[in-house]
């Protein structure tokens, strides 16, 4: 009986004991609390007319351009956002902008955002080294206020462009800052030309002093808003010389003035500008009405370019360089 009193009594000592310390644990001023930081990651695709649909990229960038943010919630209070850059041209200088949304009735261009951009969130400029960079930037903005409350764009200017805040269509990339886009799927083909050696027809063989090295593509890109973006670029030009490149829509001989199996007059709705040889590759780009299935399956059409080494003629196929159906 004594017996079971004491192992009653020392039991009650060792809970009182273990409930003690459990109590002064719990409580300890000393003990950190744990602190959860959130971290998310949002991709952006080439501008092809997602944001603006009025105002794709028309520009002669490498159409395989994205870009991805980083946002890494911290302790302080800010955030630390990472940008990275895939498939940049080396050497190429980008600068990068967070830009306020705005009402465009309120703004001087009438653009959907303060045209200045917002130093606070993230304003930045990288010097590509390699074909993928990243540059950060601490923003005093919380990670809260920037992925549920901020009302921005992100915009990537095109390095081979001057800077423009109101030509949207300089732009590589500009959708919602720090907020998911919306997949595209949109599609893309490349078509290929050599030197005009009678291609089309025998007759129509290149006659000149032109290097027969000299290649083109015609890359023909979906937009939204049923557009596409149509880059011939020629490999292998002359320094200095300009190659005047075109569309021209296919016609009964018997039905033009010439005879010729295509209009004269070049489809500028399609494809017409003067390129400018470098000794290198050159190019130009066109943001055409026509859709991409337009351009590739049901259009008509012969690409040509002219000998910059002779005067200019539409009825002399003989002084084309290049010669093929147009994106075929």
């Amino acid at each position: 009986m004594i017996f079971s009193k004491r192992l009653s009594l020392n039991l009650k000592v060792v809970l009182f004991s273990f409930f003690s310390i459990l109590l002064v644990t719990s409580c300890s001023d000393d003990e950190p609390m744990m602190v959860v930081l959130e971290s998310d990651t949002f991709n952006y695709e080439l501008h092809n007319g997602q944001a603006v649909p009025s105002a794709p990229y028309g520009g002669f960038h490498p159409t395989d351009f994205s870009a991805s943010m980083k946002l890494d919630e911290m302790e302080n209070g800010n955030t630390m956002i990472s940008v990275t850059l895939t498939n940049a041209i080396i050497g190429a200088t980008y600068h990068m902008h967070a830009h306020d949304a705005a009402d465009a009735a309120t703004t001087p261009n009438g653009t959907p955002y303060n045209e200045s951009p917002n130093a606070d969130v993230f304003v930045q400029m990288i010097e590509a080294g390699s074909s993928s960079v990243t540059v950060t930037q601490e923003s005093t903005m919380s990670y809260d206020e920037l992925t549920n409350n901020y009302s921005g764009f992100f915009v990537v200017h095109d390095p081979l462009q001057s800077i423009s805040t109101t030509d949207i269509s300089t732009y590589l990339v500009v959708g919602g800052f720090a907020r998911a886009q919306a997949a595209t799927n949109l599609s893309s083909l490349t078509f290929s030309y050599d030197f005009n050696t009678g291609q089309v027809a025998e007759t129509f063989a290149y006659s000149g002093d032109h290097s027969n090295t000299l290649a083109a593509t015609i890359q023909v890109d979906e937009l939204m808003d049923s557009k596409s973006r149509v880059t011939v670029r020629i490999m292998n030009t002359m320094d200095g010389e300009t190659y005047h490149t075109h569309a021209h829509d296919m016609a009964d001989p018997a039905t033009t003035e010439n005879g010729t199996p295509y209009i004269e007059a070049p489809n500028g709705g399609v494809f017409a500008a003067p390129i400018m040889g470098n000794g290198d590759m050159v190019g130009q780009t066109n943001v055409s009405d026509m859709s991409f299935t337009e351009i590739t399956s049901t259009y008509d059409g012969f690409f040509v370019i002219h000998d910059p080494l002779q005067a200019i003629t539409t009825t002399d196929p003989t002084t084309y360089i290049v010669l093929g159906v147009f994106a075929r």
